[in-house]
């Protein structure tokens, strides 16, 4: 038995975190990925708790004043944000929490009531050049999404330091790996176990009984 994790994913924009997000639910999938509020209006397929929990700004208003937000940002015009419940409950049961958000929202999260439960984990690039590659690769933005996406790369990775572990992303699958490996270690931590304490009453309770 132990308490779950919350475990904060952040890097600028290509350098991994969406596709070792995918590949860490994919090797473990307990692992729950927390579902974002937000005021916007539904998609269409969209449904409420599935992909967001939807919210009239009145009610999103209600909760980050009542302390039912972990974190929140305001976006184009509509807020987002994690609820505190659902994760609350999901890391008393023992289960893991996944973010993918940015340095702001883990920021936030970190100075929570929850943020003993934070692993915070940031993702390099192995260089800017290779970065901008990728980005490029996509094919799917144009040279000024591309260039905007590039200047805020420079603000997101000023804060590297202030993450708990930080991987520079140089091969997928060994960056996956050492991702994998933080996670083990971390659920194995003493104070996260949260039946240890029992089980080494029983351990020395079978000893007495050997006398």
């Amino acid at each position: 038995m132990r308490r779950g994790l919350l475990i904060i994913l952040s890097s600028p924009s290509g350098a991994g975190k969406s596709t070792l997000a995918g590949r860490l639910r994919r090797w473990d999938p307990t692992i729950r990925f927390s579902v974002s509020a937000t005021t916007r209006p539904p998609r269409a397929g969209e449904e409420h708790g599935r992909e967001y929990y939807f919210h009239s700004r009145d009610e999103f208003q209600k909760m980050v004043d009542g302390g039912g937000m972990l974190e929140h940002a305001e976006v184009f015009g509509n807020l987002y944000g994690s609820p505190k419940g659902p994760v609350e409950e999901a890391i008393g049961q023992g289960q893991d929490v996944l973010f993918d958000i940015d340095w702001q929202g883990g920021q936030q999260i970190r100075n929570s009531s929850l943020g003993k439960d934070v692993v915070s984990i940031f993702i390099l690039p192995p260089s800017i050049a290779e970065l901008e590659r990728r980005l490029r690769s996509r094919a799917q933005d144009s040279d000024e999404v591309i260039a905007g996406r590039m200047a805020k790369s420079e603000a997101e990775i000023s804060h590297w330091a202030e993450y708990d572990y930080v991987l520079v992303n140089r091969d997928i699958d060994a960056a996956e790996t050492e991702l994998r490996t933080i996670l083990t270690a971390e659920r194995l931590r003493r104070d996260r176990q949260t039946g240890l304490n029992e089980f080494v009453r029983g351990l020395n309770k079978e000893f007495e009984e050997r006398t």
